[in-house]
């Protein structure tokens, strides 16, 4: 899989996107890239990567295209519409979609694909930005096994964790209970804080503590800091987690479970959206706890 003629398409080149690509490109990709803006594909890390104009260019002539970009609409844009990459995808190339989408989206990209000889994985990502750099991203993945088996070496270069879930929708699945999760510990951390912080305690000093005991969390290793500096650099928007959220509250009501703490945490995260606050990383929920909320 790091062979120089191998051409690999990627589509989308956000916070996650882009430094996934990188590594790709670092691995010794052919690798051939689009994303809506068009700005990212001038990164100076991917120097030598061909930009293309839509997802059909970034399609030609792969023989895997890997996608991460925002929902379901976007995938289908991408994939199915104007310029899409159906139309350019060749019968025995893979579709790795990186993206967070409903199952259902999942199933239904891989039932039309099928229909041209493409295979698709859902592989949604977790780890954060810093996994992303780093390429150590968790990589839940729903799809064929063999299919699987056929990337994994890709999957490598941008994940450290691969973990084959189960059919196409299955790693979407996985995906919204990491969510939750996500959810619960982003909170918890927020409200610990300003609670700390209400009590004076030298807040720091508090974090560093407990890290290592009971309630160390990746929330508050890695986002801890930015919440006692009260300034939220994106790692992950909040408006894409509360998409995520409604995703897995949806799959909760087909099979009759309630989930109190995650439904106030996505309304929560709408008040926030609703401020203005879409655009900050998910750490921006300790806004809410702030001695002087911000209009």
């Amino acid at each position: 899989m790091t062979r120089s003629d191998l051409c690999i398409g990627m589509v989308g080149l956000g916070a996650l996107g882009l430094p996934m690509a990188v590594n790709l490109h670092q691995a010794g990709l052919n690798l051939q890239v689009h994303t809506r803006s068009r700005l990212a594909e001038n990164d100076p890390q991917l120097a030598g990567a061909r930009g293309c104009i839509n997802p059909a260019a970034a399609a030609d002539n792969v023989g895997v295209l890997l996608l991460c970009v925002s929902d379901d609409t976007a995938v289908n844009n991408v994939l199915f519409g104007p310029d899409g990459a159906a139309e350019r995808l060749q019968p025995g190339s893979i579709v790795i979609d990186c993206s967070t989408i409903s199952p259902k989206g999942a199933q239904q990209a891989a039932a039309q694909l099928q229909q041209i000889g493409v295979d698709y994985l859902d592989a949604p990502v977790t780890g954060g930005t810093e996994g992303a750099r780093a390429g150590t991203l968790t990589v839940l993945v729903g799809g064929d096994a063999t299919v699987l088996k056929t990337v994994r070496p890709l999957l490598e270069v941008i994940g450290s964790s691969i973990h084959h879930i189960g059919p196409v929708g299955r790693g979407q699945q996985a995906k919204a209970v990491n969510q939750v999760l996500v959810a619960g510990s982003y909170a918890a951390v927020a409200e610990a804080i300003a609670l700390g912080q209400r009590l004076e305690l030298p807040m720091q000093q508090v974090i560093d503590a407990l890290k290592s005991g009971a309630a160390g969390s990746w929330a508050l290793n890695h986002r801890s800091g930015a919440m006692l500096q009260g300034s939220y650099p994106l790692g992950f928007k909040l408006s894409l987690h509360h998409k995520d959220l409604g995703i897995a509250l949806e799959a909760a009501l087909k099979v009759e479970l309630d989930m109190p703490i995650t439904a106030l945490v996505e309304q929560l995260e709408s008040d926030l959206i609703v401020r203005g606050f879409g655009d900050d990383d998910v750490s921006a929920l300790h806004r809410l706890n702030t001695a002087t909320k911000e209009a």
